[in-house]
C-alpha cells in the first residue's frame, strides 16, 4: 500500500533525527548552542509550515501527523520541538483568527521560515494566569504603543515577530475581554530582548524576556482587526500547544525508554543481561506500557482538533498523562543504566534535565487539572 504524503513527511523527519539529531544533540546542548543547522534543515524539509494551509504555501499536515514529526523530533532533541511548538502557534492564531490581508502577508513567508514566530504571552508575575497580564496596547493614530515585560518568550532572539497578548481595554470586566492579539515584527523600534535566561533543561534554544518600551505596531496588525478577541484566540492556540507538549513528551519518553531497553540488554550483571532480572524488567514494561498510553492519548487529542471538535479536555489530560509519563520514564531510565545514566556522555540524564519542562510549560499540570476538572463538570451536568 502506498503511503500518504503525511506518512512520508513523518518518515523523512525520522531519517533527519536518526542521521543528523541525535548524533550531534548532546554537544549542542551541553554547549547550550543554537542549533542553526539543524533549523536550517527542518526550514528545507518545510517544517516551519507543518500545520500552515497548503493554500497559504504550508505542509497543510493534520495535527495527528504534527504530533508524530513532534514525537520524532523530541526523541533526536526534545529543544527542537520547540523552535516549531510558538511559531505554529503564532501562524494557528493567524490562520484562524487573522483578517485576508494578514494570511496574506505573514502565512506563505511563515511557512516557508523567511517568518519565524512565537507567543509572547508569559510575564514576569503572569503564567497560567492570562488575565493578569499588564502588558498594554493604547491607540495612537495608525498605530498602537505597545509597553511591558513578556518572560520565558521561546523564539524570542532567532525568530523575526511574535505573537504579542495585550491589554487594549486594562479596566474591562471581566478582565479577559480586554486583551488583544497583536503579530509584532521585530525592528529599530523593539521590541529588546534583553537577556537570555538560563535553564536546567530546554538548552539550545533562546528563552528570553523581552521588553516592550513603547514599542509602535501597525493598528492593522492587530490579529483580527477587532479589540478584546484575544483571550478566545490564544485560548484556541493553547490546544494546539498542549498537543504539542504532550507530543515532545512523548517522544522524550520514547528515547528514554530506548536507551534502557538497549543498554539492559548489553549489560551483564551475576552471570546474565540485566533485562532478565525481573526488577529490570519490570522497570522496562511500565516505562513502555505508559509511553504507549501517553502516544494513544495525543494522538486521541489531535484527531479532535483535525476534527474541529473542542479538545481543551482531551489536550490537558494529554499533556498532563504524557509529561508524568516522560518524567518516570527518564527516572526510570537512569535506574537501568545506574552510574552510566548520571554521566554526561549519556542522553539519559539530558532526558531527566528536559522533562520538567513539559509539567510547566503551555500551563502547568495543577492547571491541567483544573481545566480538565472544568471541562468534565460543563459534560457532566446534574
Amino acid at each position: 500500500m502506498d503511503e500518504s504524503p503525511d506518512k512520508d513527511i513523518v518518515a523523512a523527519v525520522r531519517r533527519f533525527v536518526d542521521r543528523d539529531v541525535i548524533p550531534t544533540a548532546s554537544d549542542l546542548e551541553h554547549a547550550d548552542e543554537y542549533p542553526h543547522a539543524l533549523v536550517a534543515t527542518m526550514k528545507q524539509l518545510g517544517l516551519f509550515g507543518a500545520t500552515i494551509p497548503v493554500e497559504h504555501g504550508g505542509l497543510g499536515l493534520s495535527f495527528v501527523s504534527y504530533a508524530q514529526v513532534m514525537e520524532e523530533l523530541s526523541r533526536g532533541w526534545m529543544s527542537l520541538a520547540g523552535v516549531i511548538n510558538s511559531h505554529l502557534i503564532m501562524a494557528f492564531i493567524i490562520t484562524h483568527h487573522g483578517t485576508a490581508e494578514q494570511k496574506k502577508y505573514f502565512l506563505a513567508a511563515m511557512a516557508r521560515g523567511d517568518k519565524r514566530g512565537g507567543l509572547a504571552l508569559t510575564e514576569p508575575h503572569a503564567g497560567s494566569d492570562v488575565q493578569s497580564i499588564k502588558t498594554t496596547a493604547r491607540r495612537r493614530g495608525d498605530d498602537y504603543i505597545v509597553s511591558g515585560t513578556k518572560m520565558f518568550i521561546t523564539n524570542a532572539r532567532h525568530g523575526t515577530m511574535l505573537a504579542v497578548a495585550a491589554k487594549t481595554n486594562p479596566t474591562a470586566k471581566p478582565a479577559y475581554a480586554g486583551i488583544s492579539m497583536f503579530a509584532v515584527e521585530k525592528s529599530d523600534a523593539g521590541p529588546t530582548v534583553s537577556r537570555n535566561l538560563k535553564k536546567l533543561g530546554y538548552k539550545g534554544i533562546d528563552t528570553c524576556e523581552v521588553l516592550f518600551e513603547d514599542v509602535p505596531v501597525p493598528a492593522a496588525h492587530l490579529i483580527g482587526g477587532a479589540e478584546g478577541l484575544g483571550f478566545k484566540q490564544v485560548m484556541s492556540a493553547l490546544e494546539v500547544g498542549r498537543i504539542n507538549v504532550a507530543a515532545r513528551a512523548v517522544g522524550v519518553g520514547q528515547a528514554a525508554f530506548e536507551n534502557a531497553i538497549r543498554y539492559a540488554q548489553q549489560r551483564t550483571a551475576f552471570g546474565k543481561p540485566i533485562c532478565q532480572h525481573q526488577a529490570v524488567q519490570l522497570l522496562l514494561a511500565d516505562m513502555a506500557t505508559n509511553v504507549e498510553a501517553a502516544r494513544l492519548m495525543v494522538h486521541n487529542a489531535a484527531r479532535k482538533k483535525d476534527a474541529g471538535e473542542r479538545c481543551d479536555v482531551e489536550a490537558g489530560m494529554a499533556k498532563l498523562f504524557a509529561s508524568e509519563a516522560c518524567a518516570k520514564a527518564s527516572l526510570d531510565a537512569m535506574r537501568v543504566l545506574g552510574g552510566y545514566g548520571f554521566m554526561a556522555e549519556f542522553p539519559v540524564e539530558r532526558f531527566y534535565r528536559d522533562a520538567p519542562l513539559m509539567m510547566i510549560g503551555e500551563g502547568t499540570n495543577e492547571i491541567q487539572k483544573t481545566v480538565i476538572a472544568r471541562g468534565l463538570l460543563s459534560r457532566y451536568p446534574v
